[in-house]
C-alpha cells in the first residue's frame, strides 16, 4: 500500500508509470531535473470570462491539477503553482444569450469585459461577475489555485515589460503572424489592440510602433482620428495568440494545456513567446467533447451536457474519473455514460488498497484522491452499485423517495442509513433523478412468453421455500440452475435474463438477479412475478 511506502519507492514507481499524468510530469522533470531554479513550477489554465464556467473549465483544471500532482510525486515535493487566468481584457464581441438586460451589454459591445456594466447587478462589471462564478466553481470542488486577472495585471502595468518586448520584436511577430492569415484580414492585422480614447472599444487597427520603451503607438481611432498614446497601464491589450505567448513570458508558465482546436494557436504561440526571450511550456493537446450522436457539443447548438445536468444525475467524483481516461480520446458527453462511470469509479478505488505499488499509480482514483486531498479512502467500497439502485428505483416507480430506497437497502446492509453512508446517499440522490427524468418514462414490462412463464413459476417456487437469511450468492446460483435447465428452453443463459429483466424490471438489461433479489426482497420479487404470470393470461 502507498502509505507504508518509502518515499524512494514511490518515487522510483512513479518515474516509470506509464499512467498520463506521471507522462505529462516527466516532461517538466526533463525541463527542471533538479526543480526550477529560484522559484516554483508555474501551471496555467485559462478562461474566457464572456460566459459562465462550464464542464470544459471543469476538465482542464482537474486535469492540469492531475499533472501538477504527478510532478510533486516525482520530485519529491518540488514547490508548483497553479494559475486560473482569465482572460477579462477582451472586448465583447457578441452578447451571450443567457444573461439578463442584454441591450445593456448590446451597448458596450466592443469594450474590454472589465469596463461593461455587470447585467446582474451585482459587481462592478460582467467580468467581475463572470470571475466571481468562476472563483466560486472552483472552489466548490476544493482546487488549489490562484486567481490572476489580465484587466489587473494589464491596467496596473505589471505586464508594461513584456509589452515592450512585444513592440521592440514588432516585425518578427508579424512575420510569424502574417502567413496564417486570410489575405483581407492581412490588411488590418496588428499584434496590438489598442483601446479607443474616445469609445473605450477595443480596436482591430494597424498601429506603428513609435517607441517600444514608452510603449507609444499611432493609429487611426474608428472616426479616423490618427491618435499616439502608450500601450502600457491598460490603454492596450494583445491579439490572442500574442497575448497568449506574451503572459508564457511575463508570468513564466512551463505547464499549459488545451483543447484540440487551438493546435494552431500553441504553434504561433510558440514562436512567439521564443522571438520575446521567453520559453513554449510544456503541455498536453485533449480531445473535444461529443455529444451522444457523435458531433462535436457547441454551446450555440446546446447539445451535450452541461456540469449541473453531470451532477443531478450522478457524482462530482464520477465525472473527474470519467475526465481522468484518455484526455488524447474524444469522449461522447450524456446522460448515458454516467452509470458506469459512476460504477467504474468505485470499483477501482474498492481496489485500490490492496493493489501493488505500480498498478496503484495506473489507477485514476490513486490521483483523484490526490486533487484536493492526502490519498486517503482508498479501499472504500459502497454495499451496492449505481445500477442496482437504478433497478432497484426502476421497479418503485417515477414517484420512488429515498426513504423508500433506504427501507430496501436495509434488506441489504445492516444499518444503512444516509448518515452512516453518506457517498451512498448521494447515489440514492443521483439515482432517483435519473429515474424519474429518464428511466421510468421508458420502462415497459412485457408479458412472459409460455416458456418464460414457467421458469418464472419455478423461480417463485424456490423463493417460496427460501428462508429470511437466504443470501444474494445463493438467489443468483437458484436463477442459473432455472436458466441452465433444458426443460425451460432457454438457449443461452442471456436469454433468461433478457426474460428476467423484461418481464419484472420492464427493461431489456439490468442487475445481477441474485443481487437485486436481495436488495428488493423475497416477498416483493414474488409479487412482481405473480403481476408477469397475470399479464401472460
Amino acid at each position: 500500500m502507498t502509505d507504508v511506502l518509502s518515499d524512494e519507492a514511490l518515487i522510483e514507481a512513479a518515474r516509470v508509470s506509464k499512467a498520463w499524468p506521471f507522462q505529462e510530469a516527466q516532461k517538466l522533470l526533463k525541463r527542471y531535473p533538479h526543480g526550477k531554479p529560484g522559484g516554483q513550477v508555474l501551471f496555467e489554465t485559462g478562461y474566457g470570462p464572456s460566459g459562465l464556467p462550464h464542464i470544459g473549465t471543469f476538465q482542464e483544471v482537474l486535469r492540469t491539477t492531475l499533472v501538477r500532482r504527478a510532478y510533486e510525486t516525482l520530485t519529491g515535493g518540488a514547490p508548483t503553482r497553479l494559475v486560473a487566468f482569465s482572460d477579462d481584457m477582451d472586448g465583447l464581441r457578441k452578447v451571450p444569450e443567457n444573461v439578463p438586460n442584454p441591450e445593456l451589454l448590446t451597448a458596450n459591445l466592443g469594450k474590454p469585459l472589465t469596463r461593461i456594466p455587470d447585467p446582474f447587478g451585482k459587481f462592478e462589471s460582467f467580468a467581475h461577475h463572470n470571475n466571481a462564478m468562476l472563483r466560486d466553481f472552483l472552489d466548490r470542488f476544493g482546487f488549489e489555485y490562484e486567481f490572476v486577472s489580465a484587466s489587473e495585471r494589464y491596467n496596473s502595468g505589471a505586464f508594461d515589460t513584456a509589452l515592450s518586448e512585444v513592440l521592440k520584436h514588432y516585425d518578427a511577430i508579424m512575420g510569424v503572424m502574417l502567413p496564417t492569415l486570410r489575405e483581407e484580414r492581412r490588411k488590418t492585422y496588428s499584434p496590438v489592440l489598442p483601446v479607443s480614447p474616445k469609445s473605450g472599444v477595443v480596436l482591430q487597427v494597424p498601429v506603428e510602433v513609435l517607441d517600444p520603451a514608452t510603449g507609444m503607438i499611432r493609429f487611426a481611432d474608428s472616426d479616423g482620428t490618427v491618435i499616439e498614446q502608450s500601450v502600457f497601464g491598460g490603454q492596450a491589450k494583445l491579439q490572442w495568440k500574442v497575448d497568449w505567448a506574451m503572459r508564457w513570458y511575463a508570468l513564466g508558465v512551463d505547464y499549459e494545456m488545451c483543447g484540440k482546436d487551438l493546435t494552431d494557436s500553441v504553434t504561433q504561440s510558440g514562436k512567439i513567446v521564443q522571438i520575446l526571450g521567453g520559453r513554449k511550456p510544456e503541455g498536453l493537446i485533449y480531445e473535444l467533447f461529443l455529444d451522444e450522436n457523435g458531433e462535436k457539443i457547441s454551446k450555440s447548438k446546446g447539445n451535450g451536457l452541461t456540469i449541473e445536468q453531470w451532477l443531478t444525475y450522478g457524482t462530482e467524483e464520477s465525472l473527474a474519473f470519467y475526465l481522468f481516461r484518455d484526455p488524447k480520446s474524444a469522449k461522447q458527453l450524456h446522460v448515458g455514460v454516467i452509470p458506469k462511470a459512476v460504477d467504474e469509479y468505485w470499483q477501482f478505488r474498492g481496489n485500490l488498497a490492496e493493489q501493488p505499488v505500480d498498478k496503484q499509480l495506473g489507477n485514476p482514483v490513486w490521483h483523484l484522491l490526490r486533487v484536493n486531498g492526502d490519498g486517503a479512502g482508498a479501499g472504500d467500497a459502497l454495499p451496492v452499485t449505481f445500477s442496482l439502485l437504478l433497478n432497484l428505483v426502476g421497479v418503485l416507480g417515477a414517484e420512488a423517495t429515498a426513504e423508500q430506497v433506504w427501507s430496501y437497502l436495509g434488506n441489504y446492509a445492516a444499518e444503512a442509513t444516509p448518515e452512516a453512508y453518506p457517498d451512498l446517499a448521494e447515489l440514492v440522490r443521483a439515482a432517483l433523478a435519473t429515474n424519474r427524468d429518464f428511466i421510468a418514462p421508458t420502462l415497459v414490462r412485457r408479458p412472459p412468453t409460455a416458456n418464460e412463464a414457467e421458469a418464472l413459476r419455478a423461480l417463485d417456487t424456490f423463493l417460496n421455500i427460501a428462508g429470511p437469511d437466504v443470501t444474494a450468492e445463493e438467489l443468483q446460483n437458484a436463477v442459473y440452475e432455472i436458466g441452465k435447465n433444458e426443460d425451460y428452453g432457454f438457449e443461452t443463459l442471456r436469454d433468461w435474463f433478457r426474460a428476467l429483466y423484461e418481464t419484472l424490471l420492464g427493461s431489456s438489461q439490468g442487475p445481477r438477479m441474485g443481487s437485486f433479489i436481495a436488495l428488493y426482497g423475497v416477498p416483493e420479487t414474488r409479487k412482481l412475478i405473480a403481476e408477469a404470470l397475470q399479464a401472460s393470461h
